[in-house]
């Protein structure tokens, strides 16, 4: 069997990279895998309380737009809310850079995504985080 060196840090390039076999699975990326924790998150807290959250848009975007006048003392937001008005839905945002930078593990990138949504949701509905959602943690 003849070994490749991949010589310039790229992985896998070519057919080689994407398998043809239907059994094998094919490599998801850091992105995929964090739409995929935040798509069932929010799957399961939209789904509990859809009926008083009414039109509402659910995205995650890789890192908030930084404002010129920063200081590093402010702190980087890990989500934010947009309020509906009208026609115009709500919008909640999950940044996944500031969330995956903070965490190490899967479990620990779960726990702070259902915490910004269980922020965010509670922020608009008026209502205690704790009461959004039971495995909510501060």
């Amino acid at each position: 069997m003849t070994r490749h060196r991949d010589r310039h840090g790229r992985g896998r390039r070519g057919p080689m990279a994407v398998p043809t076999d239907p059994k094998v699975p094919v490599l998801r990326t850091r992105r995929e895998r964090f739409d995929d924790i935040a798509l069932s998150i929010v799957t399961q807290i939209d789904s509990r309380w859809q009926s008083r959250l009414g039109l509402i848009e659910y995205a995650v975007e890789e890192s908030p737009d930084i404002p010129k006048d920063w200081t590093v003392d402010d702190h980087i937001p890990l989500g934010a809310l947009e309020r509906g008005s009208g026609a115009d839905p709500a919008r909640l945002v999950i940044y996944r850079r500031p969330i995956e930078h903070r965490c190490h593990t899967r479990s620990e990138i779960e726990a702070m995504v259902l915490m910004v949504v269980v922020e965010q949701v509670a922020d608009l509905l008026g209502i205690a985080a704790e009461d959004v959602d039971p495995r909510y943690q501060p």
